[in-house]
């Protein structure tokens, strides 16, 4: 495989949770390849190119190692891209996974 589709890729790299939020993220204007704006999420993406993404309040830059023919695990998704900027917050997949504590506390 020598291209993809934008959302696929950013579904796949473990950036974005859901495929839909890769294409709403990739349609919105908060990704660009190569420097350029993409505006549908059909764009496609070679080995190479560097994704800028804007998440919250963060920027992330991400330069496309390779393709996934469906997501994988967190650790198949390292081998996909290369985060660019060390110090910047983690992508969905680098978050620890947390239980949630009970909702209600009791006041006595």
């Amino acid at each position: 495989m020598e291209r993809q589709r934008i959302d696929k890729w950013l579904w796949h790299a473990r950036v974005v949770r859901t495929r839909s939020g890769a294409a709403a993220l990739a349609t919105s204007g908060h990704v660009r390849v190569n420097g350029e704006r993409v505006h549908a999420s059909s764009r496609a993406v070679r080995v190479g190119d560097v994704v800028t993404v804007a998440l919250g309040h963060s920027v992330q830059l991400i330069k496309v190692l390779g393709f996934a023919e469906r997501r994988g695990s967190a650790d198949d998704a390292r081998r996909l891209c290369e985060i660019m900027d060390p110090g910047a917050p983690p992508l969905e997949r680098d978050l620890p996974r947390v239980q949630s504590q009970a909702r209600w506390r009791t006041v006595a």
